[in-house]
This record gives structure tokens, C-alpha cells and sequence, in this order.
């Protein structure tokens, strides 16, 4: 499947699920043809090597957060599934100012994703150098991730605002692109804020929290 149309068949799943907030209607965009390598063109780089070399740009961290979709506040007390979603992300980004958005990246094998894309709104929690544990917690499959986590409810969406971040940025779900075994998820800023600003920032480089 090429690009544009794996970009369709995200548009039709967020459609599918019924995501009523999305701001616009997300429609896929023109990508080139695609072809396969040739004999002689020089072969796609390691993937060992890749996270090598990209492991020497240091980036922030934050935990990216939904709320319930059925609108219960609690976590894993009920069906799995029921409670907030959230998980870490390193790969997130300012993107315009006006429109104000921003993104992220999310794996296409993320079992999170479905949940965000479901609730059609997100909050970014930028996390201070005292949060690791915190963001190892979001960094895992499966459990309940928000147990013993405090947190209220970012003022427009209700997605998880996590107590004592550096920062939080409350969106909805603006469009979504394809790239690669990612997807870039663009948000459209509804509202934000900054929490503990006396908190160094919590980076991430050469695979360890610096």
C-alpha cells in the first residue's frame, strides 16, 4: 500500500471510531510514486546504525495523554481499556503558531493510539529531570498506567493534566499523516500552561535519561 493510500486508511479509521471533535476533516495528501530499490542504488541504512547515530540528538520527553472514552475518570478498575490512555513520547514537536499546532509520533503498532484517535483529543505533559520513574511507567505495554498518578483534567478536552509537569498542552486532533511505521499526529492547541517552572527539563540521549 503506498503512501496516500495508507494516509486514506488512517482518515477512514479515525472516521470509523467516530472521533466527533477532530477540528477539520483530515484528508490525505499527494505523496510521490513509490518504487522498489534497484540492484544498484545503495540499499536502505541499518536500523542498528540509525538509532546509533539519530541516539546522539537529545530530545525532551513528555507523556501523552487521553481521557476515558466512556468518560470515567478511573483507571484499570473497570473493562481493559476503560480508563485514561497515555504513553511517552520523545517525538513530539511545536509545528505552527498560527493556526497554533503541534505534534507527535506515534508507532503504527501502538495499542494506545486507538484510544487517543477514539477520544479525538490529547494532552502533552512535558516532564521535569525528577519525573523518569514517572515516564517509565508510561513507557510500558499494558497495566494500568495511571495507578498511583496524580492528575486532573486539562481544562477543554478533560485529558489527564499530570501534577507537577513542567508544562501541558491541550489539544485536539487536527490531522493525521502517515511516515513510515509512524504516524504524525498534528494537534490543534486549545489550551496550555506551564506547571512547575522551577523543574529542569527531563532529556533523553544515547538511549539513557540525562
Amino acid at each position: 500500500m503506498g503512501h496516500a493510500g495508507m494516509a486514506a486508511t488512517a482518515v477512514r479509521y479515525l472516521r470509523s471510531v467516530g472521533a466527533p471533535t477532530v477540528a477539520e476533516p483530515v484528508e490525505a495528501l499527494p505523496r510521490p510514486e513509490l518504487r522498489a530499490v534497484a540492484d544498484d542504488e545503495r540499499a536502505p541504512v541499518d536500523q542498528a546504525e540509525f538509532r546509533r547515530v539519530l541516539g546522539n540528538f537529545a530530545t525532551g520527553v513528555t507523556v501523552v495523554t487521553a481521557p476515558a472514552a466512556d468518560g470515567s475518570e478511573g483507571g484499570g478498575s473497570g473493562s481493559p481499556g476503560s480508563g485514561p490512555a497515555g504513553f511517552a513520547c520523545q517525538s513530539f514537536s511545536s509545528l505552527s503558531l498560527d493556526p497554533p499546532l503541534v505534534c507527535f509520533l506515534v508507532g503504527r503498532t501502538s495499542s494506545t493510539w486507538p484510544r487517543i484517535a477514539r477520544a479525538g483529543v490529547f494532552c502533552v505533559n512535558v516532564l521535569g529531570e525528577h519525573q523518569g520513574e514517572l515516564c517509565r511507567g508510561f513507557a510500558v505495554r499494558g497495566g494500568d498506567k495511571f495507578a498511583g498518578v496524580a492528575f486532573d483534567a486539562a481544562p477543554v478536552t478533560g485529558s489527564p493534566r499530570l501534577a507537577d509537569a513542567a508544562a501541558w498542552i491541550d489539544c485536539t486532533i487536527h490531522a493525521v499523516h502517515t511516515g513510515g511505521d509512524h504516524l504524525i499526529v498534528v494537534g490543534r492547541v486549545e489550551a496550555l500552561g506551564t506547571g512547575n517552572d522551577e523543574a529542569a527539563p527531563l532529556l533523553f540521549h544515547k538511549g539513557r535519561f540525562v
